[in-house]
């Protein structure tokens, strides 16, 4: 298969490190042609919060913080999901590049796909607002200023996560790429993923036992190219994100997952 790569990064180590967790998290979204899939993996309460560090000459700095939180809703008379993920730097940081970021989506309970979905950002002076309704019965996706037409299973940035959490990672073999189509500020883009099997990593939190992905990323304003980027799921149940590495143009990121509740199942570090 002949894959299309496109460059999706932000202008800050800390503004795209959320769009990262958004990216990264994901499986297969091309496992199910018929694109329901049944929700095994998250309950309405959840919340989890991540850290993120920038390192800069030896040097690492605690820039901000990146939240998760699952919600009810209604939407088009459909019982949904209300998922936001926010990113902000901390206000020691905002000297440097202030950040304030949110995103929404709304998700129908019973095919997990999105229905509306928000971005708002503000990085460094800069702001930007989408708001965007997935007609997927017609095949389109409808915003303030142009109706789109749109590929069968399309997710967009937020909800691919939730959605992937409920794939079956059993099916994947070390050094699979996986094809993904994905909506971000009216267009879609085709991305891949390599799994890279399974790893044990220790965090302030414990050792957790892990699935494995890279990225494949193209040169741009913040990141090398090249499969340099790695993000680690925890192999279980929840499939949580733990942990984001990656170099930059210049220093290098990191992200950990540093609280979390709600869960709809049990998570506790390995015991070695």
């Amino acid at each position: 298969m002949k894959y299309s790569y496109t460059r999706i990064d932000g202008n800050t180590p800390f503004a795209c490190l959320l769009l990262i967790f958004l990216l990264l998290s994901i499986t297969s979204l091309a496992q199910d042609t018929s694109c329901a899939l049944r929700n095994n993996a998250f309950a309405i309460g959840e919340k989890i919060t991540y850290k993120v560090y920038y390192n800069w000459y030896a040097i690492w700095l605690n820039a901000g913080e990146v939240v998760f939180e699952v919600q009810p809703a209604v939407m088009d008379n459909k019982v949904c999901y209300h998922i936001t993920g926010t990113g902000a730097t901390h206000k020691s940081y905002d000297w440097f590049y202030k950040v304030r970021d949110k995103y929404e989506t709304f998700v129908e309970v019973n095919s997990l796909q999105p229905l509306r979905f928000i971005r708002d950002v503000n990085e460094g002076g800069y702001s930007f607002h989408n708001d965007v309704t997935f007609k997927h019965d017609e095949g389109i996706a409808i915003t303030s200023k142009k109706t789109l037409e749109i590929p069968n299973c399309l997710q967009d940035v937020l909800s691919a996560i939730y959605y992937s959490r409920c794939v079956d990672y059993s099916v994947l073999e070390k050094n699979d790429t996986i094809p993904i189509q994905l909506y971000l500020d009216n267009d879609m883009f085709d991305i891949y993923l390599r799994y890279l099997g399974k790893e044990t990593i220790e965090t302030r939190l414990g050792k957790f036992r892990c699935i494995k992905f890279k990225p494949l990323l193209i040169d741009g304003t913040i990141f090398k190219g090249g499969e340099r980027m790695v993000v680690w799921v925890t192999d279980d149940e929840n499939k949580i994100p733990i942990r984001v590495e990656s170099p930059i143009i210049v220093g290098s990121i990191k992200a950990d997952l540093s609280s979390y509740e709600g869960l709809l199942h049990d998570m506790a570090p390995t015991v070695e």
